[in-house]
């Protein structure tokens, strides 16, 4: 069977690029398709479409990846990743909720609804705690609270902003680390690499939007069967297991991304990144 794979996307990044120029360099027909030009009803076919056997999901935008994500499924189309793997992993409550529910550790963490609960629930956690927005990528709007004069002030800025998300507050404990993170792509059933994220020197943070720095991490046992079974708890896929080394309790996952960024990692592993990630497409349309 001859596979064609759409990369869809509303940005075209490093990581677009390196997945078509893999396809290209390895003789799988491929495509950009440009997300922010589909358009899609209930009485459209999948052959209007021409997006081959099987989708990459890209979006940089949260809503419009996910959304689009639901309309190429009702067409019966195969997308990596599905629906429910997007609708889990691009909310930080729902991922949080779900890695709970498979007994995975996680950063404690609890939800407030109102100005006035998320104040008395950051008083009652005591400082310092993390406050998260729960639909955000790249580190922004994530603000360490020391003291009740910041928290008040950063809430306050919260219920002016027009957004319903606003008035949901992620509140999690500031998990005590050191200067980075952990990364693990998995695809599949496979954690292909794992890269250390180090904070700037002006930064917490440890993104590498941010201007972190990246080290190729050694797979432990430990690192591989957290990461596996975080994956498997949000539904699989192609994903980016983020993961903290608590000093008291070891390894704690605290993220799980949908349209996992591998620039950073690309820079390190050994491992090539795009063309696993395009053979688990490819086996994915043949199954």
């Amino acid at each position: 069977m001859v596979v064609e794979v759409s990369i869809l996307c509303d940005k075209v990044r490093f990581e677009e690029k390196a997945l078509y120029e893999k396809t290209q360099s390895i003789g799988i027909k491929s495509k950009i398709v440009d997300a922010k030009t589909l358009s899609i009803g209930t009485c459209s076919k999948a052959t209007d479409l021409q997006l081959g056997d099987v989708i990459l999901q890209r979006s940089v935008s949260y809503y419009r990846g996910l959304y689009l994500t639901a309309c190429l499924e009702f067409l019966g189309f195969k997308v990596i990743n599905r629906f429910e793997v997007g609708q889990v992993c691009g909310n930080k409550l729902t991922t949080s909720i779900r890695l709970a529910e498979n007994k995975i550790p996680t950063p404690k963490t609890q939800f407030a609804f109102s100005a006035e609960s998320g104040l008395e629930t950051i008083k009652n956690t005591g400082f310092p705690v993390v406050l998260k927005p729960v639909v955000g990528s790249w580190g922004r709007g994530i603000y360490p609270l020391r003291d009740l004069e910041t928290a008040s002030m950063i809430i306050e800025m919260r219920e002016e902003d027009d957004s319903p998300l606003s008035r949901i507050y992620y509140i999690q404990e500031m998990v005590d680390r050191p200067s980075r993170d952990i990364r693990c792509i998995v695809i599949g059933d496979q954690v292909l690499t794992a890269i250390y994220r180090y904070s700037s020197q002006s930064e917490w943070r440890t993104n590498v939007a941010l201007g972190g720095k990246v080290e190729l991490a050694p797979i432990t046992k430990e690192m591989e069967d957290l990461a596996l079974r975080a994956a498997k708890a949000v539904g699989g896929g192609i994903l980016g297991v983020d993961m903290m080394e608590d000093k008291n309790r070891g390894l704690v996952v605290h993220e799980v991304n949908n349209t996992v960024e591998f620039r950073g990692a690309a820079s390190v592993s050994k491992a090539d990144i795009p063309n696993q990630m395009i053979d688990y497409a490819v086996n994915i349309a043949r199954k």
